[in-house]
């Protein structure tokens, strides 16, 4: 877990007992790895950073950002993570050096969350600036960019708004990935 209080703790799922606190970063947004060795955090000192989940030792310091790191998420396969920033950017880095391998650049204002597809080819991003926008995760082009589905207050987008970009099983609200479960129902309660 990460909190408000900047402290990250890992837990242990059976009994609730904290097993490790990560020190070092005042980091409030993580990602495990899908294989559950690497955790991934970001926070107001613009960084990032990967930490290994069974020591709790910080493994690289992803440094590039020049705002508040809002959103971290590893691709399916853990090679590499994406950071949403209050600098406007987008910076995907490879999960095993800490290097950055590409930015994407085109939101107007803070980046609130990204996110990999399913399969790792794409990311997707919301931000403060009202928009949605779809990347290919490979090189430095945006495929697509929605500000039509920002029509409710709250913003709600259903799983058929967005499997138009081929993410068939998320919902989001301001702008925030809240699910990656298939949704049943059109809208939020």
């Amino acid at each position: 877990s990460s909190s408000w209080d900047d402290t990250m703790r890992i837990w242990d799922a059976t009994t609730g007992e904290e097993v490790r606190r990560l020190n070092g970063h005042t980091g409030w947004v993580s990602d495990f790895s899908p294989d559950g060795t690497q955790i991934v955090s970001g926070s107001d000192d613009q960084t990032a950073r990967i930490w290994d989940a069974m020591t709790g030792e910080e493994v690289h310091q992803l440094n590039g950002h020049t705002g508040q790191v809002n959103s971290v998420s590893f691709s399916p396969d853990g090679t590499q993570i994406v950071s949403g920033s209050e600098d406007n950017t987008i910076r995907i880095w490879d999960a095993v050096t800490g290097e950055e391998v590409r930015q994407l650049r085109d939101h107007t204002d803070g980046v609130l969350s990204v996110s990999f597809s399913p399969d790792g080819t794409q990311i997707i991003s919301g931000s403060r600036d009202g928009t949605v926008r779809l990347w290919d995760a490979t090189v430095d082009i945006m495929l697509s960019r929605s500000e039509s589905l920002l029509q409710r207050d709250p913003p709600l987008f259903t799983v058929e708004e967005l499997s138009r970009f081929g993410f068939d099983e998320r919902i989001c609200e301001r702008n925030r990935v809240l699910s990656y479960k298939k949704v049943t129902s059109t809208y939020c309660d």
